[in-house]
């Protein structure tokens, strides 16, 4: 049973017991309604405690049933809350660790609200781009005054209950046992005469409400541009105030009936799904043993790994951080200590953790003192003599059972796995530089990676907050071998007659957060050329333009030798258009036979973004990724895709496939289209009517 159902000396105790965290599935909704009527029938009953077994009193929908039609059956959410609300006998909501969307929503129906420290209170729903839809952007107004109301609905962020004591949410927030306590309260209030107090009848105070509401609306013209809801949340907040509960009620469902529909709400559910969905892999049981990871050891104290480092000790593992020279070393740890000074600052972190993380740190230059570690991570230069080096010494020291990762971004993990006696032991982890920072984590699986090394390292991302993508071994994995494609478009508009700036004009105004020639400056141009070199060789049939070696060839490698495809000045970050770089291109444009023309801004996003599209089709027909959102994801949270778009995969579902399709034909025909070999599987999907994500 989703709820359980028991009296205790005249109080009948209503127990959600749906787990995780009790989300308000139809079986759960039900059961609400049959003890509330089952308690009104019952004589001997004079009140009512709702409360939720486990880890949340309630987590709000069941993700479940979303896209099902349990999600809208009877009794509905807005239907149970009436019903609590409604209730002769006084309802009292006991609420503990969890309690989120329609989980608050129906804790605002109950009469009476008590509450244990500790438990984190959120109307998160804009984050799905929608709003409350079971009354909470009416009655929470009511409950804890207008100004604090607007802020939790329109940013989503939990608040903790002790903060909310004195708000008018809650009639008291207890420090003792909650059950103990709700059931001494709920019989102190079943004593009282009705009618009982309900939140919808409280009125929204304030001293200027049309001024606040239009500052709430002037604060999120600028932070939440593309997405609708946070407009719309405050639309319904302005309608309670205006004309009454009643009437705010029924806008409120009208403005989620319409949100729920807008492709940025489909693109933000879309992205909450993949995100959990990445860490399921098809064949691997969920309940896989995991190795136990108490100890990590990462070679190489350079940025990324000593950004890499950064997430382990800011989960409370110990590090071992192993360099080949001393002042490498220390270089490193003062980076990796200036990082956390500087969070510090921000007033983020405490001094004294400061400290505490840094002594998790041990600094060495000799593996041997990696023999106790239970996870190692390479982080050297990016090139396979080094990497055997390291994998032929690791294998020598390293304990049996210990997993060696390497952070490579593009080299064949089974061949770095072929230089260990232990390849099943051996797995990719590719941070996203600044690896402290990025979410990103690609987990490359190799042909001999054990089942149970996947499910610890994914297990392993949560615990440092990554969200961790599984690819199978090819050229740059999922999100480098796309972007190559992307750059490869990029520097072949340039040679037909679009310029850097107007290329990541376009790009960044469809939503990216920077254009593909900005980007190229911050990572360095010199990175890009030594994989293009690299390319010449292994891929001499491949059609590229030089005009990117050429801007390397005139030793402009970007933000670090203050001019790549544009100028920079000395400490100032802004990328300045230059002419010496347009009339580069010009010359090259000539020297090539190639005929510029003026090229629009939706021929620049459809060939930058279906270039994307296209190679993620091919990864998924190789099998390199399990699924669309996995690509999603990837995009997402690596590489600065807009969210409200859903990533490259979703958006393609959006234009249609049969749309995607004809505009890779058309550029194939053109110049450059030897580029365009399209993917069989968007013809094939495109032919069906369907998605990538259906």
């Amino acid at each position: 049973m989703a709820v359980d159902y028991t009296t205790h000396d005249g109080v009948a105790v209503i127990t959600l017991n749906n787990p995780p965290v009790n989300g308000l599935g139809l079986s759960t909704r039900a059961g609400i309604v049959e003890g509330i009527e089952r308690a009104q029938n019952d004589p001997a009953i004079k009140a009512i405690v709702l409360t939720g077994a486990g880890k949340a009193f309630s987590g709000g929908a069941d993700i479940t049933e979303f896209n099902t039609p349990k999600a809208t059956q009877e009794p509905t959410l807005a239907t149970v809350i009436k019903i609590v609300e409604g209730s002769v006998k006084p309802v009292v909501a006991a609420i503990h660790s969890v309690a989120m969307g329609g989980g608050l929503e129906l804790a605002l129906g109950a009469h009476y609200r008590i509450a244990a420290p500790g438990a984190q209170i959120a109307l998160p729903e804009v984050k799905l781009g929608i709003l409350p839809g079971a009354g909470g952007t009416q009655r929470l107004p009511r409950a804890i005054g207008l100004e604090a109301a607007l802020n939790m609905i329109v940013s989503g962020a939990p608040v903790l209950s002790e903060k909310l004591a004195d708000s008018g949410l809650f009639d008291e927030v207890v420090q003792g046992d909650l059950a103990e306590a709700a059931l001494a309260f709920a019989r102190k209030v079943g004593a009282k005469e009705g009618p009982h107090p309900k939140v919808r009848e409280r009125k929204i105070e304030h001293p200027n409400a049309a001024g606040f509401i239009q500052f709430a609306r002037n604060s999120v013209a600028g932070i939440a541009k593309n997405f609708p809801a946070p407009h719309k949340c405050i639309d319904a907040v302005e309608a309670g105030v205006q004309n009454g509960f009643d009437k705010g009620l029924e806008f409120e469902r009208e403005c989620f009936i319409a949100l729920v529909q807008t492709p940025e709400s489909h693109a933000l559910r879309h992205a909450f799904f993949g995100e959990r969905a990445a860490s399921k892999i098809p064949d691997v049981p969920a309940d896989t043993p995991v190795r136990d990871i108490s100890t990590v050891a990462v070679i190489g104290a350079g940025t990324m790994g000593g950004g890499i480092a950064m997430n382990f000790i800011n989960a409370g593992i110990p590090v071992t951080l192993l360099e080949t020279r001393q002042e490498a070393l220390d270089r490193g740890l003062a980076t990796i200590r200036k990082n956390y000074e500087a969070t510090v600052k921000k007033g983020k972190l405490k001094p004294e953790a400061l400290e505490q993380r840094m002594a998790l740190i041990t600094p060495t230059l000799s593996y041997d003192d990696l023999k106790h570690a239970d996870l190692i991570v390479e982080a050297v230069f990016e090139e396979l003599g080094v990497k055997e080096q390291v994998f032929k010494r690791l294998d020598e020291v390293a304990k049996p059972g210990a997993i060696l990762a390497s952070n490579t971004s593009t080299l064949d993990v089974d061949k770095i796995a072929a230089f260990t006696k232990r390849p099943q032991d051996v797995v990719g982890l590719h941070f996203f530089s600044p690896a402290n920072v990025m979410k990103l984590l690609e987990v490359v699986r190799g042909k001999d990676t054990a089942k149970d090394v996947l499910a610890t390292v994914m297990k392993l991302a949560k615990k440092i907050r990554k969200t961790a993508v599984v690819s199978g071994v090819c050229d740059g994995f999922i999100g480098n071998r796309m972007i190559e494609q992307y750059i490869r478009q990029a520097l072949f508009m340039l040679e037909e007659g679009a310029l850097p700036a107007q290329v990541d004009r376009a790009i960044e105004k469809f939503g990216f957060a920077m254009g593909p020639f900005r980007m190229s400056d911050l990572a360095g141009n010199d990175i890009g050329w030594a994989i293009r070199k690299r390319r010449y060789l292994e891929h001499p049939d491949m059609h590229y333009s030089k005009i990117a070696d050429r801007l390397c060839e005139m030793g402009r490698f970007g933000q670090k030798t203050g001019g790549g495809w544009y100028d920079y000045k000395a400490g100032d970050r802004t990328a300045y258009p230059s002419n010496v770089v347009d009339e580069m291109i010009g010359e090259f444009s000539k020297d090539t036979n190639a005929a510029r023309r003026k090229i629009g801004d939706e021929e620049i996003v459809e060939r930058l973004v279906f270039a994307l599209v296209n190679e993620g089709a091919k990864i998924l027909e190789e099998g390199i990724a399990s699924k669309a959102s996995d690509i999603d994801m990837v995009y997402l949270t690596g590489y600065g895709f807009p969210l409200y778009r859903g990533g490259p995969m979703l958006y393609a579902d959006t234009v249609g496939l049969y749309n995607v399709e004809r505009a890779i034909r058309r550029y194939a025909a053109r110049p450059n289209g030897d580029a365009w070999q399209l993917a069989p599987g968007i013809a094939e999907l495109a032919a069906k009517g369907r998605g990538f994500n259906d």
